[in-house]
């Protein structure tokens, strides 16, 4: 993987992404294969390994009765930042995390946010090449998440390579440069976004609303039709729309909507178009929706 990069590990709860995690870490040991990390065999050089890398966990384990500035002088020196180093190191983290003004502020006095970006900063106080972040907004409310979202695309500008586990879809099509899709401990799927995008669902969808018992028709008769689409909660969307005969108008959507879906000359349901999504991709390939 090359540096300044952002590789996401796309899938939901128990699809072995905090696994993979571990595995590169040396937590857990593989049943075969090899693992290379940085030119260092895992786990026999996992030592050497750790120490180019930074390690965000899932889990909040930050020493709440420690200020900010004093958890990352902690981890600065167990990740062995030369003495004469350490103050720097833990100003520079700080300022990454934008914490510069809560630094000697004890941990359980600091928000969620800020905890989550004082984690993601003491796994980078002592320079790393490599970041691995498990799930690093899980949890948060969407504007915190837009905080974290910055701070990590700011990584890449500055050439640390990120490895990114997630569960959220925008996460993924936002920040990752690459995507592996997981499902049952398997990667089903690898590309950028935009591409897996392209070559799984096309450019447009066609999202048809109406009864459960009617989108249940509809579906049939495409699947008969040779169709693809997918449930989308309360709707069914037809992908590659641009592929079908038959283009939709902007007034259709009200029939759409009102239950009675009407057909085209071309086989499609009128509907409303979006453009297809990653969310696409992923339902298509394993059947399940994500958060």
């Amino acid at each position: 993987m090359p540096s300044g990069v952002c590789f996401g590990l796309l899938g939901p709860n128990g699809a072995g992404k905090s696994t993979t995690m571990r595995l590169l870490t040396a937590q857990a040991l593989p049943d075969e294969g090899d693992i290379d990390v940085l030119g260092w065999k895992v786990p026999a050089e996992s030592k050497q390994a750790r120490a180019e890398c930074g390690v965000v966990p899932q889990l909040d384990n930050l020493d709440v009765e420690l200020s900010a500035r004093a958890n990352l002088a902690v981890f600065a020196r167990l990740y062995r930042v030369p003495r004469a180093e350490r103050d720097a190191a833990v100003e520079r983290a700080l300022a990454l995390a934008n914490l510069g003004d809560r630094a000697d502020t004890r941990v359980d006095l600091l928000s969620g946010g800020m905890r989550r970006r004082l984690l993601i900063a003491r796994g980078l106080v002592h320079t790393p090449r490599l970041v691995l972040l498990d799930e690093p907004t899980v949890g948060l409310d969407p504007q915190v998440r837009q905080d974290i979202w910055s701070l990590i695309d700011g990584l890449r500008t500055q050439g640390v390579t990120v490895l990114m586990s997630t569960h959220y879809i925008e996460e993924a099509a936002r920040l990752a440069d690459t995507v592996a899709i997981m499902a049952a401990g398997k990667v089903i799927a690898l590309g950028r976004p935009s591409d897996l995008v392209r070559e799984h669902a096309g450019r447009e969808v066609v999202e048809v609303y109406g009864p459960p018992a009617r989108l249940r028709e509809l579906e049939a008769e495409a699947a008969a039709a040779g169709m693809l689409t997918r449930r989308a909660g309360t709707a069914l969307a037809y992908l590659r729309a641009e592929t079908l005969n038959g283009g939709i108008q902007p007034d259709d959507a009200g029939a759409a909507r009102s239950g009675e879906p009407g057909w085209r000359a071309g086989g499609i349901p009128a509907g409303e178009r979006r453009a297809a999504s990653l969310e696409d991709v992923f339902v298509i390939l394993t059947g399940t929706d994500l958060e």
